[in-house]
């Protein structure tokens, strides 16, 4: 008996279909202005702003997803902090990478 009430109980901490739907509109559109930044990039001089903004916007469809889709608020802090800080080292890397092949010096 108590394992049903613990699973009911468990279960209600979950988001809902509805949740999975806002989620999966949100991503949608973050998609869409990063798109929309591409083509605009094309069309308008944006001054090197084009690449700062994709990666801010590639940030937080990260969070969102790590966050929702793969439970993870749901689960022990160190878990979240040990996903957070493999997010924080493969960006230093890109930024490493990138400067090592002298992407900054081209677009900055």
């Amino acid at each position: 008996m108590s394992e049903t009430a613990h699973a009911t109980d468990h279960a209600a901490d979950h988001p809902s279909t509805k949740d999975y739907v806002r989620i999966a509109i949100f991503l949608a559109v973050l998609t869409a202005i990063e798109v929309a930044l591409f083509y605009l990039d094309e069309a308008v001089d944006m001054n090197g702003w084009d690449g700062p903004l994709l990666v801010g916007l590639s940030t937080i469809k990260f969070i969102a997803v790590v966050g929702w889709f793969m439970h993870l608020r749901f689960e022990d802090s160190f878990l979240s902090k040990f996903f957070g800080a493999g997010f924080v080292l493969a960006m230093v890397l890109y930024g490493i990478l990138l400067a090592a092949f002298g992407v900054f010096a081209i677009f900055g």
